[in-house]
């Protein structure tokens, strides 16, 4: 997306220690204050979340640690029940210009699928389907993806700001 809007970025990896909290907005918050001082130019880094409403928003905020340990399976398995498979993703990109941190944040309603399908994507892509789709996220091309998901909504919103207050 951000090749597309001709605008460039580069990729770091950095390790830090992020905070345990309850939504991504502050997981987010806090990393970019963190690395804000060692980066030394403009970045941004993103936190997302799935929340499955009869688990009470879980994993939200701990979504990578469940996706390593019980994986897309063990999701499906703790619904297998017959709970409500309604969830949504929420994306929250905290991006800091050298001065301010500002976030963008993209949310997209769904369920979580019976099983997985799909080759593309990553996480739980094949397991969330997107309200009004029949789709898993990793059923859809880049650009169906792009146009529905929360961490699309996000960029939208990140590249649409850039554009207008270039760095």
């Amino acid at each position: 997306m951000f090749q597309a809007s001709s605008i460039p970025i580069s990729w770091k990896e950095m390790k830090y220690d992020e905070i345990q909290a309850d939504d991504t907005r502050s997981v987010s918050l806090d990393s970019c204050i963190k690395l804000k001082g060692s980066i030394g130019e403009p970045f941004f880094l993103e936190d997302t979340g799935l929340y499955i409403d009869s688990l009470k928003g879980f994993p939200g905020p701990y979504s990578s640690y469940v996706a390593r340990t019980i994986g897309n399976m063990g999701i499906i398995d703790l619904l297998a029940r017959g709970l409500d498979r309604s969830a949504s993703f929420t994306t929250v990109i905290s991006y800091f210009d050298g001065t301010e941190i500002m976030q963008f944040e993209g949310f997209v309603r769904g369920v979580i699928a019976m099983y997985p399908s799909g080759s593309g994507g990553f996480g739980y892509d094949p397991i969330f389907m997107p309200e009004g789709s029949s789709k898993t996220l990793a059923q859809m091309s880049y650009e169906e993806k792009n146009a529905v998901s929360h961490r699309g909504k996000a960029v939208s919103q990140l590249i649409s700001f850039l554009q207008k207050h270039p760095v």
